[in-house]
């Protein structure tokens, strides 16, 4: 039994082997079956034709030729037109989206020829159209062959939610007339590479840009322990006065004005203090920096050193008491009429007699006649250890119209003004001038003064102009107070460090040239002070304008507060709300409350009741001056109803001018009717190439002339029916 049980287990293991060797070759033959058709359906697949790549397709743009305004526009092949120019205002509408827009199309693309140079390309993203909707290019170069132009719009599309079905575009060809531009393939499409790269740059640069805004907001709403009491410059010694924490190691600090004090870690210029209050004596001028620096021009602070980080004890604070080289009289204004825009080489200088006048306002490009190196028929000026160059021959223009006006005694503010680089005299004056955010599309720009080289040819420049119109005897003329630059709360458009800048960020860099230009003019002249120049925005934004003005002068007040007051003022620009529409008395977005929209002609109370709240004067003592320094009504033609609504303007703005003390003078812009003021004809006098009546005294000159004599009732007269009263009293209101 053993042995047959034995060869029956023998038997089965070998049938039970078999077996597993039939299974295995079973499962091997089956791979060998499933690799090599798996080699045949690739070999087959690589035979294949290839499937057509997707091809993205492409929407292009077209112009709503009905919507052409002072252009012509003529299709000439697919995707293809033909434009040129027949006014200042050229735009055209393109035709909604009938879909919505791609995700990522944020590039508008073109390609262009142009037989002139447009100033700038201009996009709106409608609806609504509106300056805050829109993009401005830098000047579009002319070009005989296709060039292509890109509008990078993601920021825009981004803020404005723009892309729907409906929405569309505008398109403004700068301000040039007779130039024809052809435009084809124009769409929307997706940021390239480099694009995106730039995008990227945008967004982290405006992130540090709001984090240094809140840093500035919070560093001037601060408490600190520490204060500096008072600055005083005196020959060639600077005095600082403060009171520090008892018992602890602290430093005086110097902050020149390139520095951003928020955003020093480690204190250069620093001196031991002893004891909680303190006089430190330091000699007014050091060699730093590569040039002899005048200390009148810096700011002083308690700090606490610290091994990494100083801690900031206190605000910083500026010089408040500057002995002036010149003991000039003070000069008042003899009546509030002035005009704006005057220089003897445009005539008529009759004028200041005629009218008469006691005010007015010269424009002073800065960037036109200074010059880093020698040249012929220049006067040389010594500033900081460096000759600077003055051009001989526009400075005698200057010494000219300066001297017209000290003859008679009248009141001058120079409008200090910074032109972007391309347009300097001197091409490496305008390296160091023009902001480095500046774009192009702006006309001046903001003075770059984050380093000692930019801050010296600044200060140089107005230091030339103080020490020649600020003298005993006024043998040049003379300058009584300074406009700094042109209405800031439309930064972007006049007075440029970018677009988007948050207001703290901007308006520090503003703070720093008021100071820069006050510090140096009160070394000549004891009286000095400048103004602050704003369009008609007061709570809101002006149309095109990037700030409020109110925001804008209450943290001028807080600066005062925190760093130490100085005498600015205010020189505002209440034009109409349409600045093409002379019935002022109709703006609907200027009412007669503090927190009006806008402040223009017709609630001039506003202005009036804010400079006289003595919480706004300075040092709390004295109303600060507030000129009326650009403003007009306009007339849109020559036509007598339009000379008429001009002049009634001008008599309403007035009457109200006459009844509010606290508004200083009047500065009537412009002058004569300019061809470089878009369309615009609000002068006193016609255009000097005007064909019926060159130069010629328009209504509102007469009754410019009869305000304020006694000429005015009678001559004023008429204009009560235009503006719809029987009494001028009407036109006067409260302010709650």
């Amino acid at each position: 039994m053993l042995t047959l049980t034995k060869i029956a287990l023998q038997e089965y293991g070998r049938l039970t082997f078999g077996l597993a060797i039939a299974m295995m070759d079973k499962v091997l033959f089956r791979v060998v079956l499933f690799f090599l058709g798996l080699v045949v359906f690739l070999a087959c697949k690589g035979k294949q034709p290839e499937s057509p790549p997707v091809v993205e397709q492409v929407r292009y743009l077209s112009f709503d030729e009905e919507t052409a305004n002072q252009l012509d526009v003529k299709a000439i092949g697919q995707h293809q037109y033909e434009i040129r120019t027949t006014g200042t205002d050229p735009y055209i509408l393109l035709s909604p989206l009938t879909h919505q827009r791609g995700e990522g199309d944020l590039v508008l693309s073109l390609e262009y020829k142009a037989t002139s140079p447009l100033h700038h390309l201009q996009v709106f993203l409608g609806a609504p159209i509106n300056e805050e909707r829109s993009l401005k290019t830098a000047e579009i170069a002319a070009s005989s062959s296709w060039k292509m132009l890109a509008i990078d719009l993601g920021d825009q599309i981004k803020e404005f939610n723009w892309g729907n079905v409906g929405d569309f575009l505008r398109l403004d060809f700068g301000n040039e007339q007779n130039v024809a531009v052809h435009i084809r393939n124009l769409r929307l499409r997706k940021r390239n590479e480099a694009e995106e790269k730039s995008a990227r740059e945008r967004e982290l640069f405006r992130q540090d840009d709001e984090a240094l805004n809140q840093e500035i907001m919070a560093y001037l709403n601060r408490t600190y322990p520490a204060s500096i009491v008072d600055v005083s410059v005196e020959g060639e010694t600077i005095a600082i006065r403060g009171v520090a924490p008892a018992g602890e190691p602290v430093m005086l600090a110097e902050v020149t004005p390139y520095q951003q004090l928020s955003r020093v870690t480690k204190f250069t210029y620093t001196y031991s203090l002893e004891g909680s209050q303190f006089v430190l004596s330091l000699a007014r001028y050091v060699e730093r920096d590569g040039f002899r620096y005048d200390r009148a021009l810096s700011a002083w602070a308690v700090i606490r050193e610290g091994s990494t980080k100083d801690d900031l004890l206190s605000h910083a604070r500026y010089a408040t008491q500057i002995e002036a080289q010149w003991n000039l009289p003070v000069q008042s204004l003899a009546h509030k009429k002035g005009l704006g825009g005057f220089s003897a080489s445009r005539g008529f200088v009759e004028d200041l007699d005629d009218l008469p006048i006691g005010s007015v306002t010269v424009n002073v490009p800065i960037t036109s006649f200074i010059y880093l190196d020698a040249r012929p028929d220049t006067y040389v000026h010594e500033y900081g250890g460096k000759s600077f160059y003055f051009d001989r021959k526009k400075i005698d223009e200057l010494d000219q119209t300066f001297r017209v006006a000290a003859a008679r005694n009248i009141i001058v503010s120079a409008i200090i003004l910074v032109q972007k680089a391309s347009e300097c005299a001197d091409p490496s004056v305008g390296e160091l001038l023009e902001h480095e955010h500046y774009t192009d599309d702006a006309f001046f720009t903001m003075p770059r003064l984050d380093n000692a080289e930019s801050l010296r040819c600044y200060a140089a420049a107005l230091d030339f102009l103080a020490g020649r119109y600020c003298q005993p005897g006024s043998p040049y003329g003379r300058i009584h107070h300074w406009i700094m630059h042109n209405e800031v709360d439309a930064g972007s458009t006049w007075t440029n460090m970018g677009k988007g800048r948050p207001l703290f960020v901007y308006l520090d860099n503003y703070y720093k040239s008021m100071r820069v230009c006050y510090n140096i003019a009160k070394a000549y002249n004891a009286h000095t002070e400048v103004l602050a120049s704003f369009t008609h925005s007061w709570v809101t934004k002006a149309p095109g304008g990037d700030y409020a003005t109110l925001d804008m002068i209450n943290g001028l007040l807080q600066y005062s507060t925190a760093e130490g007051d100085f005498r600015w003022g205010l020189a505002y620009h209440p034009y109409p709300e349409d600045l093409n529409e002379p019935k002022t008395w109709n703006d609907s977005q200027a009412t007669f409350s503090p927190r009006s929209p806008l402040v223009t002609f017709k609630n001039l109370e506003v202005l009036d009741d804010w400079i006289k709240r003595p919480e706004n004067w300075y040092m709390k003592t004295n109303k600060r001056m507030l000129w009326l320094s650009e403003n007009g009504t306009n007339s849109r033609t020559y036509e007598e109803k339009d000379l008429q609504e001009q002049a009634a303007g001008l008599a309403y703005a007035w009457k109200k001018l006459a009844r509010l003390d606290g508004i200083d003078a009047i500065q009537w812009h412009n002058w004569i009717d300019n061809r470089n003021e878009f369309g615009l004809r609000i002068g006193l006098r016609r255009f000097p190439d005007d064909e019926e009546d060159p130069g010629g005294r328009k209504p509102v000159w007469h009754v410019y002339q009869a305000a304020g004599t006694e000429r005015e009732d009678e001559i004023f007269e008429p204009y009560k029916a235009i503006i719809g009263i029987n009494d001028w009293r009407e036109i006067m209101k409260e302010i709650p």
